[in-house]
C-alpha cells in the first residue's frame, strides 16, 4: 500500500506562485510514475504533470513553461512548483502514484492523495 499526503495549497493572486508537496510512504517500486492531477468544480479530473522514476517529465499544454514537477527520492516527496498562476488554475490538486504492488509484479496500480485546494484570484 502507498499513502500520499499533499500540502501547500492555498489562496494566491493571479501571477503569484505556490509550491505543492506530496509526501509518499509505503511500498513504491522502481518503474513508478508520480504525478499531479487537478479537478475544477464541474469538470473532470485532468493531468497536470508526471515524472517517472528516471526523471522523465510530461506536462499538460496549459501549464507548460509555468509549472515544474520534481521529486526527491531520498525524502520520498513529490513537488509541483507553480508560477504565473492564472484564475483557470483554480482546482483541487491531487497527487498520484502508479507503482507495482510487488517487486516482481508487472501491472501498475493507482494511488491517490486526498487533494489540496488551490485558488487563484483575479
Amino acid at each position: 500500500q502507498v499513502q500520499l499526503v499533499e500540502s501547500g495549497g492555498g489562496l494566491v493572486q493571479a501571477g503569484g506562485s505556490l509550491r505543492l508537496s506530496c509526501a509518499a510512504s509505503g511500498s513504491i517500486f522502481s518503474g513508478n510514475v508520480m504525478g499531479w492531477y487537478r479537478q475544477a468544480p464541474g469538470k473532470q479530473r485532468e493531468l497536470v504533470a508526471t515524472i517517472t522514476s528516471g526523471d522523465s517529465t510530461n506536462y499538460a499544454d496549459s501549464v507548460k513553461g509555468r509549472f515544474t514537477i520534481s521529486r526527491d527520492n531520498a525524502k520520498n516527496t513529490l513537488y509541483l512548483q507553480m508560477n504565473s498562476l492564472k484564475p483557470e488554475d483554480t482546482a483541487v490538486y491531487y497527487c498520484n502514484c502508479k507503482t507495482r504492488r510487488t517487486a516482481w509484479g508487472t501491472n501498475l496500480y493507482d494511488y491517490w492523495g486526498q487533494g489540496t485546494q488551490v485558488t487563484v484570484s483575479s
